[in-house]
């Protein structure tokens, strides 16, 4: 068996079966594009196929575009990984450290101990928190009326600290808020610097922080997998007036436009010819930059977007500049190093540069870390590392 029949093998199944809708996936080494399929339906009880074509929510895969963009503001010296992120935007250095809640249900503030920097938004060490994974959170949202961060408002970054910057490893809008460093720097819209500086250069033009009539006409419908294990479409769309681009989860697209992207880090941040990284960044992209900290299982505070997920049970899991990465070799076949992260809708993708394997795989399902989704992916990627 080939690897295209391979792996055309594990998504067909995992659609006839009715295990998900449809999922798209796509693979490259250094040499090129190796794999394509698509397979089930845009929306379960459609008729309408998955294509590679077809339009996702990419969720937060955003996050590793808006932190290149933020580096190559690093490389012409514009941005720094350490100085205090308040030099550049005065207001985050306004927002203190919630320490718990008064009789009265108000919070308990105080100053933090040592200043957000932009390494700390990267490497999720800021102090801020998403209130998918930190019940906190949601209660500062209610008690307070502040959307949540899918509004795209400004005043959804306004949250308190959940801890002092440097001390904890916890998922957050920290790199929404590197999006906003770039923004200041540049003085574009964070879709206007990436479309020159990322998107133009790599040929990704099918990724759009505001998608328009066509791309919606190519999208896949979003799905909740019900406590029975049911598939439903339901309702689901970013706001068309954000007050600004969410760079930690607002880019939608084609997934092999996001696989262009994950080929030029695989070749040290170089695609045909187009250079969006020096090799030294990539590099230093793809370094533990949170110490002895150790990225934890998370647990979920609200079960309709994510379930409780542990991303690779019994291995020590540091984190990079916007990437997480696996200390020890993975049973798929991962090697120690390779740069990953993944998104709301169970879509995924990592970057091996040990081994030269990049691959982008991807449903429209909620909340994440869905079983069957999981194991669909984990066949998906012991088959390519059997074939290559």
């Amino acid at each position: 068996m080939s690897l295209n029949n391979a792996l055309d093998a594990v998504l067909q199944a995992a659609a006839d079966s009715g295990d998900i809708p449809g999922v798209i996936a796509t693979v490259a080494d250094r040499s090129g594009v190796i794999y394509e399929g698509a397979f089930g339906v845009r929306a379960v009880g459609g008729g309408v196929p998955m294509t590679m074509d077809t339009f996702i929510w990419f969720a937060s895969l955003t996050k590793s575009l808006t932190a290149t963009a933020a580096m190559q503001l690093v490389e012409q010296g514009r941005l720094d990984l350490d100085a205090p992120a308040a030099s550049v935007l005065p207001e985050i250095g306004k927002i203190q450290v919630r320490t718990g809640w008064n009789a009265d249900g108000t919070p308990i503030l105080r100053a933090p101990s040592s200043p957000v920097t932009l390494r700390s938004l990267l490497t999720h060490t800021s102090g801020f928190a998403y209130e998918m994974f930190n019940a906190d959170v949601v209660r500062e949202q209610e008690s307070t009326g502040t959307p949540n961060v899918i509004s795209g408002t400004r005043a959804t970054m306004h949250r308190a600290l959940v801890r002092d910057p440097g001390t904890a490893w916890e998922y957050s809008i920290g790199v929404d808020w590197a999006g906003r460093l770039v923004e200041a720097v540049s003085g574009l819209r964070l879709r206007d610097y990436m479309a020159s500086h990322i998107f133009g250069p790599l040929g990704m033009s099918d990724v759009s922080f505001q998608a328009d009539q066509e791309q919606l006409s190519r999208a896949a419908a979003m799905h909740a997998r019900l406590p029975d294990g049911t598939l439903v479409p339901i309702p689901f769309g970013l706001p068309p007036d954000a007050e600004f681009d969410m760079g930690g989860h607002g880019l939608s697209g084609r997934a092999p436009h996001y696989l262009r992207f994950c080929q030029a880090i695989l070749n040290g941040g170089i695609l045909d010819g187009n250079r969006i990284l020096a090799p030294t960044t990539v590099e230093l992209m793809g370094m533990n930059h949170i110490g002895a900290l150790s990225v934890p299982a998370m647990k979920t505070a609200m079960p309709t977007l994510s379930n409780d997920c542990d991303l690779h049970p019994g291995i020590d899991l540091k984190w990079g500049l916007s990437f997480i990465l696996n200390a020890q070799a993975t049973p798929e076949g991962r090697a120690p190093g390779t740069m990953a992260w993944a998104g709301l809708p169970n879509v995924y993708y990592w970057i091996d540069r040990k081994t030269g394997i990049t691959a982008v795989i991807a449903t429209q399902i909620m909340p994440f870390w869905d079983a069957k989704v999981r194991s669909m992916c984990n066949e998906f990627e012991r088959q390519i590392y059997r074939y290559c």
